[in-house]
């Protein structure tokens, strides 16, 4: 299997994980960088993850554009994806979801939303919030052009996540299983602080040192980071679809 293939397979799996872990539903998309093509990126057909085979990828350019002639119905916020991988060239996968738990920090002003547990160390010590209204008025609150993905984008800036005021969120990673974590852990993190919030007294958030010292040193095919996607892979079926860490460079 070539690196593509095993690319696109892991890609495959990640739809079906996000799924299973209830990151998405009918609704939400994970894409990843074409290897050697950094100005274009792979992205299923307008389906629910879950649904995802291999004939479902679409290549598109950083303008959302289907390079192959595919004139099959595509997500209408592809956009989100186009134009983080534009701003970010250190960004190889892009995750947008509506995960519940993460909406009311999303809302609530004032409240922001930081790492709390270990697993939550890999959304950053900042997760900005991006509002559409800022910009464009009254809309639909779906990024539905490149303008408003530009506009997410520029919020996201540096960090690993933004919250979508009203609409969910944008994650980063670096690869496949990165984007992965990253989207499956924000919410349970959520979870953690609303909760701690809900008993009241002080919150104590993760230090800069704490968050720096979960990051340091990952590797996306370190035994502890495989252990996860390999169950990930398995308790949502895809367990036989797995290239082993041997087999990655």
């Amino acid at each position: 299997m070539s690196a593509l293939d095993t690319l696109l397979n892991d890609l495959i799996i990640a739809n079906k994980v996000l799924a299973k872990e209830e990151i998405v539903d009918a609704y939400g998309h994970i894409s990843v960088r074409h290897p050697d093509k950094p100005n274009h990126f792979f992205l299923a057909r307008s389906l629910a993850p879950e649904l995802i085979t291999r004939d479902d990828i679409v290549e598109h350019d950083l303008e959302c554009n289907s390079v192959n002639g595919d004139s099959r119905p595509l997500y209408l916020e592809r956009f989100i994806h186009g134009a983080i991988f534009e701003a970010r060239p250190d960004v190889n996968v892009v995750v947008h979801a509506h995960a519940e738990d993460i909406l009311p920090f999303g809302i609530a002003n004032g409240t922001p939303l930081r790492p709390v547990i270990h697993s939550g160390s890999f959304i950053g010590a900042n997760v900005p919030v991006w509002d559409i209204a800022d910009t464009f008025g009254d809309t639909n609150v779906l990024v539905a052009n490149m303008a408003q993905g530009r506009d997410l984008a520029k919020t996201l800036a540096g960090n690993n996540v933004a919250l979508m005021r009203g609409h969910g969120f944008a994650s980063t990673g670096r690869s496949i299983i990165e984007g992965v974590r990253m989207a499956v852990f924000l919410p349970r993190n959520a979870r953690a602080l609303m909760k701690a919030k809900m008993l009241g007294g002080d919150i104590k958030y993760l230090s800069q040192g704490e968050i720096d010292g979960r990051n340091k040193g990952y590797s996306p095919y370190s035994p502890e980071t495989w252990r996860t996607w390999e169950y990930w892979a398995n308790k949502c079926g895809c367990g036989h679809m797995l290239s082993k860490p041997d087999d990655k460079k």
